[in-house]
């Protein structure tokens, strides 16, 4: 009895203990509040959509708000209004919910791009993929738009407070991208696809040099152009040789560094400032808690920790190179020979110029014994054409009265005009 009364009491304890947590969560203080004292009939219906936004009454915030927007569409908080409509959608998530507040943020900054919130709108925007970002081994479309939303932000609002968390953010989005990039070419790698596994390491190193694996990549890349043959020998010595440029603290560099000797190649200096990059990061790179296997597992979200914490972000898209063992066609390169060319005659003393007509020399007796070849039907139009122009009459030809009588020629009557002239009728 007294056992039962203890869990009974345990359990209701508990159940109290999230009630006040979930309260806590959801009286959270709205970000964008209107600081004007003032007591105008739109000024009273934000102040009520934002209690209510606080308290987690989203539905009825948003129809305040719709309200104030279309009785008062002049009013001075219509900005403040159609951002708080937004700040709800975020505010109650799902991802129905951050759908409609992307697509509310977006027509925020479309209708606004001028103000401050309009900075806040995009990191929002960005954080909504963010947020439901999978494993690098899963489908990585939110992480694709995420690093879009983070650029935009960069890009169209480089000054603004939210730039430096926007950087980070795009750091830690692409630590992720190139994690996936690179399961896929060790993939490609281990079952001796060799081609394949140099082209998405190639992808990788060059779109995602930040990466924390980017010298392992060049050192599974090096080898899979050995696999491919010495004619890709000056491949693997470029990339053998990045990793002892770009990355001297590395721990394949010095197996690298032996790598470019056995194949009698250069071996480059390392870059100062990447192996500064290569210190700072080692220092402040984020730590691994024990229990930080187990929550991998657990969480659904991908593991950033050792994203870097310096450098510059990749800003731009990349095209994915094409395999070495494909051919490239003659078109691509711009370079080949062909059989048949074409171009204007130039010049005084031109073939055309020079060389007779053929149309004016008279056949030899050779070519005249030759049989001609049968003559090809015209086609059907021009057939007709040929019939007409036999049923069309020749007119008479008229003899001058003062034609000379030397004249030799004369001039035969048409077939189809009678000799003597038809009599006239009687009247």
């Amino acid at each position: 009895m007294v056992r039962s009364h203890l869990i009974s009491k345990f359990t209701f304890v508990t159940a109290a203990c999230a009630l006040l947590l979930a309260g806590g969560c959801r009286h959270k203080k709205y970000e964008n509040p209107i600081s004007k004292d003032t007591q105008q009939p739109d000024k009273v219906l934000f102040d009520k959509s934002v209690k209510d936004i606080e308290r987690g009454r989203y539905e009825i915030a948003r129809i305040t708000l719709n309200t104030l927007i279309n009785t008062y569409d002049a009013s001075e908080f219509l900005a403040k209004a159609k951002l708080a409509i937004a700040d709800s959608w975020y505010r109650e998530g799902g991802s129905h919910g951050w759908a409609q507040a992307e697509a509310e943020y977006k027509d925020f900054i479309l209708f606004y791009p001028t103000l401050e919130e309009s900075a806040e709108a995009q990191e929002r925007v960005c954080l909504i993929h963010f947020k439901q970002m999978e494993k690098a081994d899963r489908d990585p479309q939110h992480a694709s738009r995420a690093e879009t939303e983070c650029r935009q932000l960069l890009v169209q609002f480089p000054n603004s407070k939210y730039a430096v968390t926007a950087e980070q953010r795009l750091r830690e989005i692409q630590e992720v991208l190139a994690e996936s990039e690179m399961r896929v070419g060790t993939f490609y790698h281990s079952k001796g696809s060799n081609p394949a596994a140099a082209n998405r390491f190639s992808y990788l190193v060059n779109q995602y040099p930040l990466y924390s694996g980017a010298d392992d990549a060049l050192w599974q890349q090096a080898d899979s152009y050995n696999r491919m043959g010495p004619r890709f020998r000056q491949k693997a010595g470029d990339s053998y040789a990045k990793i002892v440029r770009d990355y001297p603290l590395s721990g394949y560099a010095d197996n690298a560094r032996k790598k470019l000797k056995e194949l009698e190649m250069a071996v480059p200096e390392a870059d100062p400032v990447a192996e500064a990059r290569m210190k700072y990061e080692m220092e402040n790179r984020t730590k691994a808690g024990l229990l930080h296997p187990v929550m991998t597992m657990i969480t659904h979200g991908p593991d950033v920790h050792t994203a870097a914490k310096s450098g510059t972000p990749q800003m731009a898209n990349a095209q994915p190179p094409i395999p070495e063992s494909v051919p490239i066609p003659v078109s691509a390169t711009g370079v080949g020979n062909t059989d048949v060319t074409a171009g204007p005659v130039t010049g005084a003393n031109s073939v055309i110029d020079s060389k007779p007509d053929a149309r004016q020399n008279p056949p030899t007796a050779a070519a005249a014994a030759v049989e001609p070849a049968p003559a090809q039907p015209l086609p059907t139009n021009q057939q007709g054409q040929q019939r007409k122009k036999k049923k069309v009459k020749t007119p008479p030809v008229e003899t001058p009265a003062t034609a000379p009588a030397t004249t030799s020629t004369t001039l035969a009557a048409p077939t189809d005009v009678p000799a003597t002239p038809p009599a006239p009728p009687n009247k």
